[in-house]
């Protein structure tokens, strides 16, 4: 369930993901002994942005740890050539995603043309356990302007389980594939309406492949795409910054006293119905532009979303996050007839951070 604010009469559009870390396994006495936790600080190739501007930039093989090991957490922020974390009223991070592939030893994947490549026998995807159809949500790791204060560390004796020979294709290599969305609002007319990607602010009317937009789309990641531009306050100006997505990976090396564990990601606005397997997840949607106020509050809307999903397997869930994006209050996720957990984003996001 995503609580999404509306506080004008536009009608805006909001992100609400949820994910969840699930183990068929409960621990037993001989799962509690977990080599020792390993750590490393990584960091992205650089992006520029200057105000106004968007960097939506992909990177294939990306540094990683390798071999068979079990990740326990993935931590980033963005960060200046100095080190120095950037903060989100700067330069907002619309997400950073992770994607985990294989690609045919000796081949090599030319970056700008990765998208199409994906499509083609040198690679394959190998995505997380979630319903969503084949191009959409396959990611293992991801966040966004949350990432500062959101904890992902799986729990003893669980892992995420990755590397294994055994699911490696033959002639195949794994690797992992780094997205960033990153927006600069210092300046912006609208800071915002920048976020949210609208439109009008971006004068965009076709999206990153020239499609063109229908009437009705006014906000969404089909208008805030790399090398878009958002509107600023007039005469203003300041210095490019050149910036980085600094990554934390800590795992252990695998043992068979580690619990694996799969990544399901869940989205609100998946159109499944139940009555047949298609999923059919489109990751934004726009809030209503009249709704019931919050009594006690000022705020002037509140946009509530519930949807029925059938989780593909049973288990037990050990972890579990909600992606929002701005004007998110919060999300709950429910099993048959109980609470698995409650992300407020509403009190842990104040302040101009």
């Amino acid at each position: 369930m995503g609580h999404l604010y509306g506080g004008s009469s536009l009608c805006l559009t909001a992100i609400l993901i949820g994910i969840l870390v699930l183990t068929l396994s409960t621990p037993c006495s001989n799962s509690l002994r977990i080599n020792k936790m390993k750590s490393m600080v990584y960091q992205s190739p650089k992006f520029e942005l200057e105000p106004g501007s968007v960097a939506d930039k992909v990177y294939f093989d990306m540094d990683f740890p390798r071999g068979h090991i079990a990740i326990k957490s993935f931590n980033a922020e963005v960060v200046d050539e100095a080190g120095n974390p950037i903060p989100l009223h700067e330069t907002y991070l619309h997400h950073w995603v992770v994607f985990r592939y294989y690609q045919r030893k000796g081949v090599e994947i030319v970056e700008q043309d990765g998208v199409n490549q994906r499509n083609q026998s040198n690679f394959k995807g190998a995505r997380n356990q979630g319903v969503c159809q084949e191009n959409q949500l396959g990611q293992y790791f991801g966040l966004g302007s949350e990432t500062r204060k959101t904890p992902t560390f799986i729990p003893d004796p669980y892992g995420i389980e990755v590397g294994n020979p055994a699911e490696i294709p033959d002639g195949f290599e794994e690797k992992w594939l780094l997205n960033v969305h990153a927006i600069d609002t210092r300046g912006a007319e609208d800071r915002l309406g920048c976020t949210e990607c609208r439109c009008d602010l971006y004068n965009v009317t076709k999206d990153r492949y020239g499609k063109p937009l229908k009437p009705d789309y006014i906000g969404g990641l089909h208008c805030c795409y790399d090398q878009t531009h958002c509107r600023v306050r007039k005469g203003f100006q300041d210095v490019k910054r050149s910036l980085y997505l600094r990554y934390t990976v800590k795992w252990v090396d695998w043992t068979d006293s580690i619990l694996p564990v799969k990544i399901y990601i869940f989205d609100i606005t998946d159109t499944w119905s139940g009555l047949n397997s298609q999923h059919n997840c489109l990751v934004e949607h726009n809030v209503a532009k009249s709704c019931k106020g919050i009594r006690g509050t000022k705020q002037s809307c509140i946009d509530t979303r519930r949807k029925g999903i059938r989780a593909p397997t049973t288990g037990y869930v050990v972890y579990g996050v909600a992606h929002q994006h701005t004007g998110g209050v919060g999300s709950t996720l429910y099993g048959e007839g109980y609470m698995l957990f409650n992300s407020n984003l509403w009190n842990r996001k104040g302040g101009r951070e």
